[in-house]
């Protein structure tokens, strides 16, 4: 059997992965990696990635995952970006990051609210021959909207306020199984496959 980490201490994300590469890979392990949290000092989702899962490998030994994501909205340039989870500051939670999010676009009119939840996927797989790790990476794209409300209790992070493209209730209301099969982690993540395929045979 396959033994792979998921460099995060996030249950959500492991929960969201766990389903997905149980789809992908059903003949492989996700267990959660216990180590110490590497400072994310990457400039890009994709760098971010690439920092957990290459102290994953480093601390644990075996193949790591690590995704870096968040969401991106057009009038904000491309933020809140990479810094998602941290919007509100470095102490806020999801709800407080909502709520400025949804404050800072109160006057900015329903036609310029595209946004879209960006995730990078990094895939480390240690070499047993001395030379460096293979190193992957993936983007996955969901397009969407900034709602004016937040709607729904599933999911978690800006899931209550974006509306993905060709729905009319946020992702926030979408079942766990249209969320896994559309969410911008699991295109990054289809986007993988063929890679892990490659790696660790089907």
């Amino acid at each position: 059997m396959t033994e792979l980490i998921l460099a995060s201490h996030n249950a959500h994300k492991l929960s969201e992965f766990r389903a997905i590469v149980a789809q992908a890979l059903p003949l492989a392990r996700l267990e959660e990696y216990e180590g110490p949290a590497p400072i994310e000092s990457g400039v890009t989702f994709v760098e971010n990635a690439l920092i957990k899962a290459r102290a994953a490998v480093a601390q644990d030994g075996r193949p790591a995952f690590a995704d870096d994501s968040g969401i991106a909205v057009d009038v904000l340039g491309g933020s809140p970006g990479i810094f998602s989870a941290r919007w509100g500051g470095a102490q806020a939670g999801d709800e407080f990051n909502r709520r400025l999010l949804l404050e800072q676009l109160a006057d900015v009119p329903d036609e310029h609210r595209g946004a879209e939840f960006v995730a990078a996927i990094a895939l480390v797989v240690p070499s047993t021959d001395g030379a460096a790790p293979r190193e992957h990476t993936v983007v996955g794209r969901w397009p969407g909207t900034i709602a004016r409300a937040e709607h729904g209790t599933g999911g978690f992070g800006y899931d209550p306020i974006f509306v993905p493209d060709g729905f009319e209730v946020t992702s926030a209301e979408l079942t766990a199984q249209q969320k896994n099969e559309l969410s911008h982690r699991a295109r990054a993540f289809r986007a993988l496959v063929p890679i892990l395929i490659e790696e660790f045979g089907s």
